[in-house]
């Protein structure tokens, strides 16, 4: 008699773990369904259209290429203000130690990845959070000024310097 309610119990608490499951789906909402009919439309742009037929991959050659450039320790280049009022070459600021690095440029990835445990059915949420640079500030997002490293007219020491309006950079003189 004891197996046969064990044997019972056992099905009664099979049947309602399996009763568990998963909860019926919500309503797709309008961006869902929107998202969903854009990636089915992409999908048949491509298997119409297809890739491009690149063969001789030009541009990645020549990114590369100016990557190894810009990797001189020695790059001396000069750098002006470029004159947005006339959309042209404006004042000289000196000779510079390559090209010079957007000040929104982070050393560290700008973000941390989390998770908050919790939520419906106790799930694990990840989520993302901004990241503070090594010396414990945060940079704002699409910054426009850029840091020169400039030569010293004086003694030819390089020096720090911070740029807000636009610039050009080039290795050789413009004027």
């Amino acid at each position: 008699m004891k197996k046969i309610i064990g044997i019972l119990l056992i099905g009664i608490i099979a049947v309602l773990l399996m009763s568990c499951g998963e909860q019926p789906l919500k309503t797709p909402s309008a961006d869902q369904v929107q998202a969903k009919q854009t990636e089915q439309m992409v999908n048949e742009g491509n298997k119409q259209v297809g890739m491009p037929a690149i063969t001789n991959f030009t541009d990645k050659k020549v990114l590369k290429w100016i990557y190894e450039l810009c990797d001189q320790e020695n790059l001396v280049c000069h750098a002006y203000l470029f004159n947005v009022m006339k959309g042209e070459v404006g004042q000289y600021l000196g000779q510079c130690i390559g090209y010079g690095v957007p000040y929104s440029t982070q050393f560290s990835n700008p973000e941390k990845y989390g998770q908050v445990d919790g939520g419906e059915y106790g799930a694990i949420n990840p989520y993302t959070m901004p990241q503070a640079e090594p010396n414990g500030l945060f940079k704002p997002e699409g910054l426009s000024a850029t840091w020169l490293v400039m030569l010293d007219p004086a003694d030819g020491t390089p020096r720090p310097v911070y740029v807000e309006p636009e610039i050009i950079v080039s290795p050789f003189k413009l004027r």
